[in-house]
């Protein structure tokens, strides 16, 4: 069996559409079709569904796609492993970490330790998408603010933090150094999206309080957020240690959530079935260290 073959299997039963994949192979329309009529017939039975160009797995083709994806999963951590033989110091770091002003600070002392290693950082969405990515290999580490679970997945707590209303200079409130949640109902929030799961914990609270929050922003980006907050155009929910420098910043004041007890618990995921190169098992061990002396 071709490797070849595999790869535009893989292709076709991902995209559903045989001129697509021939087109993303860089393949012709009939070479990809001899290709996988070759699979079939090796295998003596029909993988797909055929409907003119388009194509469907049929029960044996979504079974043997599970296969050929462990496949080249397997040969994918082979690779690690093998590059990772040079040792430490030519090791990469592939990350998603939802706590934007904590990362620069955080890789600045890693590296200062190991200036060779090599750092990737992937731009993640959902709970959902990190644990796909944990579970696919395309990731070593998720340090997040959203507990990250599944069957082989480990997820180990590092700090745990409470939330605070951050105001305007301006703002009413900003002579204070607390507030009920409920003393806010009517104030303008700027929220992260409604797909996140932090805006869906932070609605939570407010529900909690007795209030829908009045959303007059909402924004993809953390920094935007509180770019606006400094601008007077809202207040907003945040975790004084994604903030990092910017929680003292003149323009916005941090006041303490009294009630109700608002709080999120900081940690890494990893997968225990995904091979861990020499690096990596050292920053794991770097970023348990830093977060132990933040929340001393």
């Amino acid at each position: 069996m071709e490797f070849l073959q595999l790869h535009y299997f893989q292709t076709v039963a991902r995209l559903e559409h045989m001129t697509q994949a021939a087109k993303e192979l860089n393949v012709s329309q009939p070479s990809l079709s001899n290709a996988i009529q070759r699979l079939e017939k090796r295998l003596g039975i029909p993988l797909f569904e055929r409907q003119g160009r388009h194509v469907k797995l049929n029960a044996f083709g979504k079974t043997y796609l599970r296969r050929v994806e462990q496949a080249f999963l397997e040969l994918k951590e082979g690779e690690r492993e093998i590059q990772d033989m040079a040792g430490l110091e030519h090791g990469t770091v592939s990350l998603f970490v939802t706590l934007p002003y904590v990362l620069p600070n955080l890789l600045k002392q890693f590296l200062t330790v190991h200036p060779h290693v090599k750092v990737i950082q992937r731009q993640l969405g959902s709970a959902l998408e990190m644990r796909n990515d944990l579970e696919n290999a395309e990731i070593d580490f998720c340090i997040s603010s959203t507990p990250v679970t599944g069957p082989d997945i480990e997820w180990l707590t590092l700090v745990e933090e409470e939330l605070c209303l951050t105001v305007p200079k301006g703002h009413r409130f900003a002579s204070r150094t607390s507030i009920s949640l409920i003393e806010a109902a009517n104030e303008p929030f700027i929220s992260l999206s409604s797909r996140s799961n932090f805006r869906e914990i932070t609605d939570g609270f407010c529900r909690q309080a007795g209030f829908e929050p009045q959303i007059a922003f909402e924004l993809e980006e953390v920094s935007a957020i509180q770019t606006l907050v400094e601008m007077g155009l809202g207040i907003t929910f945040t975790l004084p240690l994604s903030l990092g420098g910017r929680a003292s910043n003149p323009d916005t004041v941090q006041l303490q959530i009294t009630e109700p007890y608002c709080h999120r618990t900081f940690g890494i995921a990893w997968n225990r079935k995904h091979y861990l190169s020499q690096a990596a098992i050292h920053f794991r061990a770097f970023v348990i260290e830093f977060f132990k002396m933040k929340s001393n």
